[in-house]
């Protein structure tokens, strides 16, 4: 069983340039193995995205939450989550 579904797996693959140079997954398969590299995450909200960087310890206190939602970090997935990447 995935970790990280198709959709998760489809929005990284679509738009991982956001965040790296140049690709680092071409297919499915490659990009669940990046993603759980790096251990990523997917969390239901925005609201859990705010969390996510305030448990890291990541100072977003003054950011609104498109500043956050922007993040070259964050990427939407499509229905309503959220998928955060450590790059």
């Amino acid at each position: 069983m995935r970790e990280f579904d198709d959709d998760v797996l489809e929005c990284f693959l679509d738009n991982q340039l956001q965040l790296f140079p140049e690709k680092v997954a071409e297919t499915l398969d490659e990009a669940e193995e990046f993603l759980e590299d790096c251990m990523a995450v997917v969390v239901d909200s925005a609201d859990e995205v705010r969390e996510y960087f305030e448990e890291e310890g990541i100072d977003m206190e003054d950011a609104d939450e498109n500043e956050i939602l922007e993040a070259k970090e964050v990427f939407e997935i499509g229905d309503g989550r959220y998928l955060i990447v450590e790059g």
